[in-house]
C-alpha cells in the first residue's frame, strides 16, 4: 500500500469517525478531541487509539462498537483495533473551535 493510499484511507476514516456521537453530547466524536491516533498498517489494518470525556461514560461499549463497525466497512480496511486509552487525560483544550462553539465554550 502507497503512502497516498493510506492517507485516503485515514481521510475516510475522518470522515466516518465524523458521524460517530455520543448520544449525550451533540458533537461527534472527531471534533470533541476523543480520538488521539489514527495508525494505517502496509496491509490495511488500522489501530485506533481514543478516549472519553470521563472514564465511567455510560457510552462507551455502544460508542467503541460504533466506530469500530463503522471504520471496518472503508475500502482498504482489513480490520480494526480500536484502544480505549485515558493519557493524555482528555479536556477541552482537545476540541475544535468548531466544538467550542456548538457547546458555548468560547
Amino acid at each position: 500500500m502507497t503512502q497516498e493510499e493510506k492517507t485516503r484511507i485515514e481521510e475516510r476514516i475522518v470522515d466516518v469517525l465524523k458521524t460517530v456521537y455520543d448520544p449525550e453530547i451533540p458533537v461527534n466524536i472527531y471534533d470533541l478531541g476523543l480520538i488521539y491516533k489514527i495508525d494505517v498498517s502496509e496491509d490495511g489494518n488500522v489501530d485506533i487509539d481514543m478516549t472519553f470525556t470521563a472514564p465511567s461514560c455510560p457510552a462507551a461499549d455502544f460508542i467503541l462498537e460504533d466506530v469500530r463497525q463503522k471504520v471496518d466497512t472503508i475500502e482498504g480496511v482489513k480490520s480494526s483495533n480500536v484502544n480505549l486509552v485515558f493519557e493524555p487525560v482528555w479536556d477541552q483544550s482537545m476540541m475544535t473551535e468548531e466544538a467550542r462553539v456548538e457547546l458555548g465554550f468560547d
